[in-house]
């Protein structure tokens, strides 16, 4: 049943991707140099033949200019207040991330919060980073933050705020799953830098596939 309802989701979800950018009057190509998302896993999401990773719906957010929720409510846009009852979202899962989104955002707002369940079991060690910042904290479990060239440890109770355009990822340590809200917020203009990128890692932009993720 609940995989039933994941791949109703996951369609749903193409289909409103599709609509975002039909309703632009965008190419593939054009969406893929305004996300930097390629145009074949643009195509993949769309048909609903791929999940996409949290870093990937927010470099989507990002070109829409809209929040990571909007992709999966009908958009609510004279909402003055957005209340997300407990048991209303499907929850999404990528390699070792389960994640619900915390807002049915709109245009009107720009947070996007979101809660995040960490496998110990996530494989690989790849970094990614998206345009804007973003601020976490750890309500379960201990994770390793790595950003840049840098590795923190976080207990519950823990919070992190950084410019998300650093090479970052979530590990959950002690070998059980570890709970975080995560609220990301895209910004137009930001100082430039350099993005530090640890030896022998990959610091990935949002386009990524199934077996990545947020953070």
């Amino acid at each position: 049943m609940q995989e039933q309802a994941i791949e109703q989701s996951l369609t749903e979800l193409g289909e409103r991707l599709s609509a975002f950018r039909t309703s632009r009057g965008w190419t593939l190509d054009e969406l893929a140099e305004r996300s930097g998302l390629s145009k074949g896993q643009l195509s993949r999401l769309e048909s609903a033949e791929r999940q996409p990773s949290l870093a990937a719906l927010l470099s989507l957010a990002q070109a829409y200019g809209v929040a990571v929720a909007s992709f999966f409510e009908a958009p609510l846009s004279n909402q003055e207040v957005h209340i997300i009852r407990s048991d209303a979202e499907v929850p999404q899962q990528a390699n070792g991330l389960t994640y619900w989104p915390l807002s049915t955002g709109t245009s009107r707002f720009n947070l996007q919060p979101i809660r995040v369940v960490v496998s110990p079991d996530r494989p690989g060690d790849d970094r990614y980073h998206h345009d804007g910042e973003e601020w976490l904290m750890v309500l379960s479990g201990r994770v390793r933050l790595s950003i840049g060239t840098q590795a923190h440890t976080l207990e519950p109770g823990d919070s992190a705020h950084f410019d998300s355009r650093i090479g970052h990822r979530l590990d959950a340590l002690d070998s059980v799953d570890a709970e975080v809200i995560v609220v990301a917020c895209p910004l137009e203009a930001l100082p430039r830098i350099t993005v530090p990128r640890p030896a022998g890692q990959r610091v990935l932009t949002g386009h990524t596939n199934l077996s990545s993720g947020l953070t």
